[in-house]
């Protein structure tokens, strides 16, 4: 977390959270959803205004956590913003490694590395996930990115990762997340 982060905090330790307003798509994309675009309908249906600029991403991926009940937020200055998920908290990007290198190498949409990959699932669409350890938050549950599905396939076609069926509603309750955080 930023040490400004942590100084409002500290500073305001009682602001309010804030539901909706931040919305995770299944390609690691952020949306803002202000009142119109909330009353409009839920996420993903209705999605809202896609962040573009990359200091406030990347502001959003550095404060990036989870809570005790599995509700992913961005703690902005003193308030938890709270997100609602398409899919998982995370959205893996794949990349192959070099030549002689086993498997590909997995990066958290915030552009965080994993240390590891702990198992691979796949839903009742075929959608593959992954439970891979990150340095900041330890068990991080996500989706792959539809466009390195080549390099997944690689590596489940060769048994590096063997993918466990799973369906889509079971997975917040088996890995301890909350695609739609209220208070």
């Amino acid at each position: 977390m930023d040490p400004l982060v942590e100084a409002a905090l500290r500073k305001w330790p009682n602001v309010p959270h804030c539901h909706g307003w931040l919305a995770l798509d299944a390609r690691g994309d952020w949306y803002m959803r202000d009142e119109r675009v909330q009353a409009a309908g839920p996420f993903p249906q209705v999605k809202g205004s896609v962040i573009r600029h990359d200091k406030l991403r990347e502001f959003i991926h550095r404060n990036y956590l989870r809570d005790e009940r599995g509700g992913a937020y961005f703690q902005n200055g003193p308030q938890r913003v709270y997100v609602d998920l398409e899919a998982a908290p995370y959205v893996w990007r794949l990349q192959q490694g070099s030549p002689d290198a086993q498997a590909p190498l997995v990066t958290a949409h915030t552009g965080e590395p994993a240390q590891r990959v702990d198992s691979a699932w796949i839903d009742e669409e075929g959608r593959l996930y992954l439970a891979c350890t990150l340095p900041s938050v330890g068990l991080a549950f996500g989706l792959v990115h539809t466009l390195d599905m080549l390099a997944a396939a690689g590596a489940v076609e060769s048994g590096q990762w063997v993918p466990q069926s799973l369906a889509r509603a079971d997975m917040p309750g088996h890995f301890g997340f909350n695609r739609r955080p209220r208070p």
